[in-house]
């Protein structure tokens, strides 16, 4: 469920701790394997399933509050380098967030 989702989560975190924490390419920190479990946790329980919109467009936040925060850092520092970095993942997302919206639960 969301494994698209969940892979440019990963990436957007992986880019991020990079570059702001020195970790090697390919491993986490502690704070951001931390995050990255959280956010493939709320994924995993998402109400809209494989038709989850992109964060930015969904209706729901269901981030708690300190994570949510630390998400939007890593978006805002990886976003604009996840072009250089990897562009067709990059591009993918962003072909789903410019797509209509179409938000309907899988209950």
């Amino acid at each position: 469920m969301n494994s698209s989702e969940k892979k440019i989560v990963s990436l957007m975190i992986s880019v991020y701790c990079s570059a702001k924490h020195s970790s090697p390419k390919g491993r986490l920190c502690h704070s951001c394997s931390e995050l990255e479990a959280y956010a493939h946790q709320r994924l995993q329980k998402c109400i809209y399933g494989e038709d989850k919109p992109t964060c930015k467009q969904c209706p729901v936040h269901c981030y708690k509050p300190s994570m949510k925060v630390q998400m939007q850092e890593v978006m805002r520092f990886s976003g604009p380098r996840m072009i250089l970095v990897h562009p067709i993942a990059a591009i993918k997302h962003l072909l789903k967030e410019l797509r209509p919206k179409k938000v309907k639960r899988s209950h």
